[in-house]
């Protein structure tokens, strides 16, 4: 089987195209410029813009439009929820918070700063499967506990966490919770009707939308400081004008979540095909997480004998985009927190690579990927074995 060479974009985790809709919808509202807080003719138009994003994100999430509060992005939303929460019950008998050991790094370095200014935090750990130990979980959630902030879905294995559960046992003791979701949302469906928590954080630029944009859900009865001060914006919960072509861009892209279980199985068929192929075709590789449930886009694979970032440069070169996970890391030449947080040791979390599809990935480019990712792993291989003698796969 012969192939051209194109460009293959399989970091989806990473970030994700614009739409074709939102490419055509932001063009077309650019002559909008006005100030949405002005109340003349010049401001009708961008305030249009913006109830009609948080109606259309309202419905897709199961939640009420006031519910919703337009940010940055993920980041901030994460940084605003934990923050905010401290604030709020600074002095009260709720001193405790919980998190996991293999959250994005806005969650992990939030509660860190809380630790610096006194605050207990506890942080579940995972199995070598990625999966949470709900035992300790249980253990170390109590009447002190203020708030509980655990990722739905993970960025860099794509393991998915029972956000119902830990939200319902965290509310039997009277503790907020709050779900990173910013890899969850575009993947599979979003209910927070169902989800049942007092917080949720999403990023436009993980599905399809515009970066620097994103979105922070607060259920009514959930109380937080406000965490920017300024004009009235947001309910006054987040001053500053608002970024009005991002916000219009999330609600363009809302409505083309419809899609999602369709685009679910779509992906997942051909993450599935890709590891059951590359599995006969490669030796001495592993799936991690194989067995949990995942997002249906994300493949961690653990290839022996072939340095991580080696592989992904001499993948870049040849035309496909991969990584070796999260990009917030990149630059950073120390083995993954998160693998190495799941007992991974620092030597198979620098073999590891993170495959991550799209809506738009197709049989023909995974089938160009793997043929590929076989011969440079070949080629890799050959050269650790004439420096150390080895024969991966043996």
């Amino acid at each position: 089987m012969s192939f051209e060479l194109t460009y293959v974009y399989l970091d989806h985790n990473a970030t994700t195209p614009l739409s074709q809709e939102v490419e055509q919808a932001v063009i077309q509202a650019l002559p909008l410029w006005g100030n949405p807080s002005s109340i003349h003719q010049a401001g009708r138009g961008p305030k249009s813009l913006l109830r009609e994003a948080r109606k259309n994100l309202a419905r897709e999430l199961q939640c009420s439009p006031l519910e919703l509060i337009f940010t940055s992005g993920g980041s901030e939303s994460n940084n605003s929820v934990i923050k905010g929460v401290y604030e709020k019950t600074l002095g009260t008998a709720r001193c405790e918070f919980i998190t996991s050991t293999v959250e994005h790094p806005s969650v992990l370095k939030s509660f860190q700063y809380l630790e610096s200014l006194g605050a207990r935090v506890y942080y579940v750990p995972v199995s070598r499967q990625g999966i949470l130990d709900i035992d300790y979980y249980e253990r170390v959630l109590s009447e002190k506990t203020a708030l509980v902030s655990i990722m739905a879905a993970n960025n860099e294995t794509g393991v998915l966490f029972p956000v119902s559960l830990l939200s319902q046992k965290a509310h039997e003791k009277g503790a907020l919770f709050h779900t990173d979701a910013v890899q969850a949302f575009g993947k599979i469906p979003v209910s927070l009707k169902d989800w049942n928590v007092d917080f949720a954080s999403f990023s436009g630029h993980k599905f399809y939308s515009l970066k620097g944009t994103g979105l922070l859900y607060a259920k009514k009865s959930s109380e937080m400081e406000i965490f920017i001060l300024g004009g009235a914006q947001e309910r006054a919960r987040r001053g500053g004008t608002e970024n009005v072509l991002g916000i219009h861009a999330l609600g363009i892209q809302a409505n083309q979540l419809k899609n999602v279980g369709v685009y679910f199985g779509q992906m997942e068929k051909l993450r599935n095909r890709f590891e059951e192929r590359l599995l006969e075709s490669i030796p001495g590789v592993k799936i991690n997480q194989a067995q949990v449930p995942r997002l249906p886009n994300t493949s961690s694979v653990l290839i022996e004998g072939v340095d991580g970032e080696t592989l992904l440069m001499s993948l870049d070169i040849k035309g496909f985009a991969v990584s070796t996970g999260a990009a917030c890391s990149s630059g950073n030449p120390e083995p993954s927190p998160v693998l190495l947080a799941m007992g991974l040791t620092a030597a198979e979390a620098q073999n590891s690579l993170r495959v991550s599809l799209g809506w738009s990935t197709t049989e023909e480019q995974m089938d160009h990927f793997l043929e590929t990712l076989k011969s440079v792993v070949q080629r890799l291989r050959r050269l650790a074995e004439s420096d150390v003698g080895i024969t991966y796969g043996s």
